[in-house]
């Protein structure tokens, strides 16, 4: 099985790239969010992931290894295929996704495109307790998840609104990423409300 590949980009597409890799073309499907991530590069290195059914084998490309784990998670529930985790995953950053998975938030994953309410319930029901074993290597979020996941689960609480406080949250993390719980809560109520 391809794990990864590193080569020249002959073809590409927003959902699709082919990679010369010393004179052999992989066509290999892609998120939206890895071909943002790649831009105007003539090459790239991408994580795969080798999928084989009846008549085809197909690659699937992600930027990042926690893409590609994600990516990996979602196809272990029934009824959702590589097709439709990669169009969530066009739609949701992994950190959001895996958020939204852990806090239950299900209108935030069928706002993505090609996911019904059923498979949005269906995801996080089969993968609450899973997700928190991805890790984003692109954030500088918590080292620790769970602390943001209490810091963001204290704020909708207290009746803020989630993607508000999910900004605030998010931007304070990065300032200050070995913040505790509290510190995040005291800075993120002071920014909500002031």
């Amino acid at each position: 099985m391809i794990g990864y590949l590193t080569g020249k980009l002959l073809i590409k597409k927003p959902t699709q790239l082919l990679i010369d890799v010393n004179g052999v073309g992989y066509d290999v499907s892609i998120s939206l969010m890895t071909f943002e991530k790649i831009g105007a590069e003539d090459s790239a290195s991408l994580f795969i992931h080798t999928n084989v059914s009846q008549d085809a084998i197909t690659l699937f490309g992600f930027i990042s290894e926690d893409e590609r784990d994600m990516f990996r998670l979602l196809i272990s529930v029934s009824g959702v295929g590589p097709k439709t985790a990669i169009a969530l995953l066009s739609g949701i950053r992994v950190d959001e996704l895996r958020n939204a998975i852990e806090l239950g938030d299900i209108h935030r994953i069928y706002a993505a495109p090609g996911i019904g309410k059923k498979t949005a319930e269906r995801l996080v029901l089969e993968l609450k307790t899973k997700v928190s074993s991805i890790q984003s290597s692109s954030s500088t979020m918590f080292a620790h998840r769970g602390a943001r996941v209490e810091a963001l689960t204290a704020l909708i609480t207290l009746g803020f609104n989630q993607k508000a406080a999910e900004k605030v949250v998010g931007s304070l993390c990065d300032e200050y990423p070995t913040a505790s719980v509290e510190e995040i809560v005291k800075l993120a109520l002071k920014k909500l409300t002031g």
